[in-house]
Order: C-alpha cells, then sequence, then structure tokens
C-alpha cells in the first residue's frame, strides 16, 4: 500500500524518488538510487535486496528492461511485488505483480514513473504524472515533492499514510537531499514542511565537504548568497 514517483532529470542528471506509504519507515526500504546510473524502487510486500541487485545491474551496463527481466527472474515472490526501474539514459519500465486485488499499476515516461498499489483509485498515480509535467520549470525535488503533494490530494492508497520520503542524488556518492518523515499523522505536509526549512542550504551541504574553507558556516555562506535562514 504505497505510492512513488521516481525520475531522472533530464537537465541535471539527478535522480531522485518521492514516496509515502501507511507503514513506518518506507525510505528505508523501498527507494535505490546510485547516482549516475540510475534508480530501483521496490515496493508492496518489498524484498529490500532487490534494490540492490539492481543497481549492480545497472553498474554492469544493463538496460533499466534487462534490470527489471533479470529482478523478475530471480524473485520467486515477484507476483507480489511492484518495481521500477530507470536507467542512466532515462529508459524507464515498471512492473506490478498479479496477485494485486485492489488498483494498482504505473504510468512510465522516459525519465518517470508513477506507480502505487492499493490506492483509492487510479487517479492517485495519474495525478501523480500530471503534476510532474506541470511544473518541469522546477528543480528534480520540488517537481517530485508537488507530484506526491498530488498523489495524496486525488485519494492516496487506502488506509491513509504515516510515512514518507524525499531522496535525491547528483554526481557524488553522497545524497543531494534525503528527507524522512515516520509515523506521522500527516507525512507529506510535514515533508514539505521540512523541505522548505532545508532547501536553502542543499547547495551548501552538498559543496561543502570539498571545500570547507571556502563555505564557512551555514550563515557566512547564506548572507554571500544574499539570503538568511
Amino acid at each position: 500500500m504505497t505510492f512513488a514517483i521516481a525520475a531522472r532529470c533530464a537537465q541535471t542528471g539527478r535522480l531522485g524518488v518521492a514516496i509515502s506509504t501507511r507503514a513506518t519507515a518506507v525510505s528505508s526500504r523501498c527507494p535505490f538510487i546510485a547516482p549516475g546510473l540510475g534508480l530501483v524502487v521496490s515496493m508492496q510486500r518489498t524484498d529490500p535486496r532487490l534494490g540492490p541487485l539492481g543497481l549492480n545491474l545497472l553498474r554492469l551496463g544493463y538496460s533499466a528492461r534487462r534490470v527489471l527481466d533479470e529482478i523478475a527472474a530471480s524473485d520467486p515472490g515477484i507476483e507480489h511485488r511492484q518495481v521500477c526501474v530507470i536507467d542512466r539514459d532515462g529508459n524507464a519500465v515498471a512492473r506490478t505483480g498479479k496477485n494485486h486485488r485492489v488498483w494498482s499499476g504505473a504510468f512510465v515516461e522516459r525519465g518517470m514513473v508513477a506507480m502505487g498499489n492499493n490506492l483509492t483509485s487510479e487517479k492517485t498515480a495519474a495525478d501523480m504524472r500530471d503534476a510532474w509535467h506541470a511544473a518541469q520549470a522546477e528543480p528534480l525535488e520540488e517537481r517530485l515533492l508537488r507530484a506526491l503533494e498530488a498523489g495524496r490530494d486525488a485519494g492516496g492508497q487506502n488506509g491513509g499514510q504515516h510515512s514518507a520520503g524525499l531522496h535525491s542524488y547528483d554526481r557524488e556518492i553522497y545524497a543531494y537531499v534525503d528527507l524522512r518523515v515516520d509515523e506521522h499523522l500527516e507525512p507529506i505536509a510535514e515533508l514539505r514542511r521540512v523541505y522548505e526549512s532545508h532547501k536553502l542550504l542543499i547547495p551548501y551541504y552538498y559543496g561543502r565537504p570539498g571545500q570547507p574553507d571556502d563555505y564557512g558556516r551555514e550563515e557566512e555562506w547564506l548572507a554571500r548568497q544574499g539570503r538568511s535562514g
């Protein structure tokens, strides 16, 4: 019972996932991202081993389609699961197992997958897709979060949501954005609040590891950007 949007930004090459579900700690077991290579999202009776398997296959140069085929062939429980893969070239694929009785599925386009299982209706995934396109002038993370909000507003999943996450990677091995909300009555609204509080400092924390003297303290960096915390 989860809904998510996964995407690759055609302009920057950043990869990201926004996701929400009823259970706690969805971000700990569903999204897997390798900068410059691609991503895998495994949902619905999730097997977290499938994410690293998919990323290893992407490292070998497999396409998104080939990776998904290999995951399906390796997993005896695949018909319980929902999986998507996006590769470094923006090829995107998704698979929803046969053992889903309430609306479950995905909208797949180049560089984007909007998907979910046990949703209140197809509209949850369709509105995520539409919000992604409507925000095309925005940074990847904003587009993903707006899409997740649209999915919630369209009805989300049966049983409501209690955890959510927003994750993206640029060129480094560490995350560009990695925000999580767990055990909250309105996790997507809380995720928005945390993101708005954090977003001015995203470039600071991402750039500082290699240039600590140049970046200085948070307030000094913000002042040089003409901003305040």
